[in-house]
């Protein structure tokens, strides 16, 4: 039979740089042909041969119902009769910014955009532009998009400055951003106090998904906070991937339970508020947010901003996840997934641990989580290669990267689950062999 996804991979790679529209969807870190799909409905996506899988990527995260979800087709279905786009103020944007306001405490005024790229390097312009300061802080293994300021790694000292990470960045334009490792209290505080009259903001990802799924530990993320304030820098949290994704209010509402009076002074959203639109976000405290052309200097625009058929389906995601009780059933299914792996390679003897929050997890081929990103680059990359393979062959699709986090939607049913757990067990024989 022809096998449509290597005929489709062809076609791709004459016209598309390495075949695809994103790096990571080529597989060249697993290796292999990538799945093309040809359509999706609730927990399972089906590739051009036909083929069904179990979806846990959900484009990356935003799909927190499941493909397809009634309500939210209705939602856009109706929007674009009406239009596809305007370049005008719509009544849907106010919406959606009243939503978001309303469901995050730290929020006072937002602005929507079309991507978390560009909510996350207009933050950063409009967190330098507020305080008058040059330098940012970011850490090692915590992706914030592909702005040049942002595609940078650590140096080799104590609290240095990055290095860039991709051709085309020249190193000027870095020289002002310092790169800390994930979890290190001793390097936030070295970089405060050699930096902290002249640094903007701090972000970070409160859990970062895009070296697996780590946490800030709460000593950290306070530690964090207390310096932001002390230096007149802004806290920034990232939550395009977490954001009404681990928890309604988002990380920042996890880490609000654990530190008395905690929150950040600006936040970056995407992908669930646009609930597999193009759409997202970057708001804060009013007096940092009318910075912002046409109030203030700060400069940004966008001519699909705040798009008409983006924000119906934004509103109509949200309006599902508000419902009682939705993120508890959601993390409870996560959970199930987490455990029932654990418990088929412990069963194995395959060194594994997992975490999990909201509908958000991830797991190491390691006997403990790591706290940072040098301890994630100790996962066998081999034995990882191989576990995405036999779960692909038995029609499980993780993500096709060793650093990315995966995600459960409410559409999972426990059948789904079971299913994973099964077809693990039997990788996870074949991996100890």
């Amino acid at each position: 039979m022809t096998d449509r996804n290597a005929d489709l991979f062809e076609r791709a790679k004459t016209l598309i740089p390495g075949g695809v529209n994103s790096p990571v969807r080529a597989f060249r870190a697993v290796g292999g042909t990538p799945r093309f799909v040809q359509s999706a409905q609730g927990a399972h996506f089906w590739d051009a041969n036909g083929q069904r899988y179990i979806d846990y990527i959900g484009s990356w995260g935003p799909m927190i119902l499941g493909h397809g979800h009634p309500a939210v087709l209705e939602a856009v279905q109706k929007a674009a009769v009406d239009g596809f786009s305007f370049g005008a103020p719509t009544e849907r944007e106010v919406e959606l910014a009243e939503a978001i306001v309303e469901l995050v405490p730290s929020l006072e005024m937002v602005r929507l955009v079309s991507s978390g790229t560009e909510a996350g390097m207009s933050a950063i312009r409009l967190a330098r532009g507020a305080t008058g300061r040059k330098k940012i802080i970011k850490f090692e293994g915590c992706y914030h998009g592909h702005a040049d300021a942002l595609l940078v790694k650590a140096g080799s000292g104590l609290a240095t400055f990055g290095n860039p990470t991709s051709a085309g960045v020249p190193p000027e334009v870095v020289q002002h951003t310092l790169v800390l490792a994930y979890n290190n209290v001793a390097q936030l505080e070295a970089a405060f106090a050699e930096h902290g009259s002249d640094i903007a903001c701090l972000m970070i990802e409160p859990i970062a998904g895009n070296m697996n799924f780590v946490r800030a530990s709460v000593p950290f993320m306070k530690r964090c906070r207390e310096l932001c304030t002390q230096h007149g820098a802004l806290l920034a949290f990232d939550e395009v991937m977490t954001g009404f994704r681990v928890a309604l209010g988002g990380a920042q509402s996890v880490y609000a339970k654990l530190i008395p009076g905690f929150e950040p002074d600006m936040t970056v959203m995407g992908k669930v508020i646009g609930g597999g639109m193009p759409l997202a976000a970057f708001g804060g405290k009013r007096a940092v947010m009318e910075q912002l052309a046409p109030l203030g200097p700060v400069y940004q625009a966008g001519t699909l901003s705040g798009n008409p058929v983006a924000t119906a389906c934004g509103l109509a995601t949200l309006a599902q996840i508000r419902q009682p009780g939705f993120f508890d059933a959601l993390a409870a299914r996560t959970r199930s997934l987490v455990s029932g792996l654990k418990a088929a390679a412990d069963a194995e003897g395959l060194p594994f641990c997992g975490d999990s929050e909201g509908g958000m997890f991830g797991f190491f081929l390691l006997p403990e989580l790591p706290q940072h990103y040098q301890a994630v680059m100790k996962t066998e990359g081999a034995k990882f290669n191989n576990l995405f393979h036999g779960l692909l062959d038995r029609g499980v699709y993780i993500a096709p990267a060793l650093y990315e986090a995966g995600f459960v939607s409410a559409a999972h049913s426990e059948q789904d689950i079971a299913e994973t757990v099964a077809a693990a067990r039997e990788v996870f024989r074949q991996l100890v062999r």
